[in-house]
């Protein structure tokens, strides 16, 4: 773990050399300031060497200038430096979290990845920069800060020692009960933000219903156990710095009792006693900046042990060594003795599915809720992967081709279009980064979502909202139908895209999806059947598997289960 952490300092070596070297050259120059005293006091001011004093004096304001030009490197280079490791630690659990699987987000609450992202690596910040820091300014001045108490008077100095074992079994009993305390934390914040994004992103639904006070008492459950949980580190911490504060007050007391004693009998001078007083409570420095430090070494280590766990899950779907690229594709698709379940052990939720699809054919797939259509489709690009058999495109199977090439080949429509938070221009260049204004412009027109953009206050520039809140249902399906325009995958997959619309809109948007069909192969999840009644094949998948097959017209006149559903929705009159 240590040696994972200490990975990151090494693309920043240089910036963290000039920290350390710059806390080095402060610890030092704080340990001159007693010496100079001590001289000043038993030599320098009783003998009247006003001369000496005054270029004694210059000589420790330029060290004092020097200190404070040392003081702000620390400040901010040194957080620099922790800000840089974070940037390079976000960037990494950000493009790991890409590369995992959907079974990991369809486990893992989103409030719980944003708590890892932003909080957890905060913290991380924090102890990257006072980390290494702390720890060699505190060495630098325990040592030096000995090293001179030594020699100003050695038996009050071993007194003194005697405690510091003292310190380090209560900071080592304390230890372990902090780490516990601030691991709960990070739990609980990961609770909050889950619980917001959630209440936030269903905010309409609650208002709806009328629940404003379901969310804030569901909010404040969590909120509760959070402030519990922050009450019993705070206690443990009070407890630690109290411990620490009353072990300080005590060496204090020994130094001047003693230490009084010892220039009563002129074992020491009055000056010696001045300068050690001042060592002692630089000695303390260091013991209260690890005290300190202790909040914050917990505080990133359970972050970054959070942080470990995220980045050491492997996605379920990668690429094979060997996996080819998918390129200048025909479309034909084919399912050879398909079995799938989401989880080993569990019960199937597809079982024995043979079917092909040719190049430029459209095939749609009908049937209950819960047969598993959705999770069909979801199989061609693999965003899981099947149990058993094969699914083929061109004859390759999918599973011997790399994923990114797979995916560029296929565009899906669904039901629930998701915007991102944006531009218009923006949602639309999704389907093709590097596209061109004209290209953009083509697509939007294609998709007959161009003229209604140009009503918009900034035209392409305007910003549509969260989650594309500023626009209707149909004008979010036409954008992302525009974005698979300018994709141009040579593989369909519409999932229910017009189940959620009103009729006249689902006849536009239909007419948009029909214009994106032609001449490529297309896997159509339809909820209403009038909208594939001229597919090429129509698959009926109930849980027993593919159960017909057929055009319109064969499948009527079958009497089954599709014409049981087409008649259900449209009665005898569309017989």
């Amino acid at each position: 773990m240590l040696k994972r952490f200490i990975a990151y300092y090494k693309p920043h070596k240089k910036l963290f050399y000039i920290d350390m070297f710059f806390a080095f050259l402060m610890s030092v120059l704080d340990l001159i300031f007693p010496l100079y005293s001590r001289n000043m006091i038993n030599h320098v001011i009783p003998n009247g060497q006003m001369d000496i004093l005054f270029k004694a004096s210059i000589t420790m304001a330029i060290l004092f200038i020097i200190r404070y030009i040392s003081n702000y490197i620390v400040a901010y280079w040194g957080h620099v430096l922790g800000v840089r490791i974070e940037h390079d630690m976000r960037k990494d659990i950000f493009s790991h979290l890409q590369t995992l699987s959907l079974s990991y987000y369809d486990n893992t609450k989103t409030g719980h990845i944003m708590s890892r992202i932003v909080n957890d690596l905060r913290d991380i910040t924090e102890l990257a920069h006072h980390g290494p820091e702390n720890i060699f300014i505190s060495f630098t001045m325990l040592v030096g800060s000995f090293i001179v108490l030594f020699k100003i008077e050695w038996r009050l100095t071993l007194i003194l020692f005697t405690f510091i074992p003292i310190m380090v079994i209560f900071l080592l009993k304390r230890k372990n009960s902090m780490e516990d305390s601030f691991r709960e934390i990070r739990k609980k914040i990961a609770n909050i933000n889950s619980q917001l994004e959630n209440s936030i992103s269903g905010v309409r639904v609650s208002k709806s219903f009328t629940n404003e006070d379901y969310e804030i008492e569901k909010f404040e459950d969590s909120n509760q156990e959070y402030s519990e949980a922050r009450r019993v580190s705070y206690k443990i911490m009070a407890e630690y710095l109290a411990g620490m504060g009353i072990i300080t007050n005590m060496l204090n007391l020994i130094v001047i009792s003693v230490g009084g004693y010892l220039v009563y009998i002129d074992a020491i001078t009055v000056g010696d006693l001045f300068a050690y007083t001042l060592y002692v409570n630089y000695f303390m420095q260091p013991i209260r900046r690890l005290t300190e430090f202790q909040q914050q070494l917990q505080d990133g280590k359970s972050g970054f042990v959070r942080f470990v766990e995220v980045m050491e899950i492997k996605p379920d779907i990668v690429d094979k060594k060997e996996a080819i690229e998918l390129k200048e594709i025909e479309g034909n698709i084919e399912f050879n003795n398909v079995i799938f379940s989401y989880n080993e052990g569990e019960d199937k939720v597809l079982s024995d599915i043979n079917f092909k699809i040719d190049a430029g054919k459209t095939i749609a797939l009908v049937g209950p809720s819960g047969a598993g259509k959705t999770t069909l489709c979801h199989l061609i690009p693999r965003f899981y992967d099947i149990s058993s058999g094969s699914i083929k495109i061109d004859g390759i199977d999918i599973r011997d081709v790399t994923l990114k090439s797979l995916r560029e080949n296929i565009g899906l429509v669904q039901q629930e279009v998701f915007l991102f938070t944006g531009t218009v221009k923006e949602n639309i260049l999704y389907g093709r980064p590097n596209a061109s204004d004209k290209e953009i412009i083509e697509a939007a027109k294609n998709a007959s979502i161009h003229d209604f953009i140009l009503t918009l206050p900034y035209g392409y520039e305007t910003y549509v909202g969260e989650k594309g809140v500023k626009l209707s249902g149909g004008q979010k399906q036409r954008i992302s139908i525009a974005r698979l325009f300018l994709k141009n995958p040579p593989i369909l997959i519409l999932d229910e895209a017009t189940s959620a619309l009103d009729n006249k809109t689902e006849v536009a948007i239909q007419a948009s999806l029909d214009e994106l069909s032609q001449g490529r192969t297309s896997l159509v999840i339809a909820h209403r059947l009038s909208t594939i009644k001229n597919a090429d094949e129509i698959l009926v998948l109930t849980n027993e598997g593919i159960v017909e097959s057929g055009n319109h017209e064969t499948l009527i006149a079958n009497g089954k289960i599709y014409a049981n559903l087409y008649n259900s929705q449209f009665g005898d009159l569309n017989n």
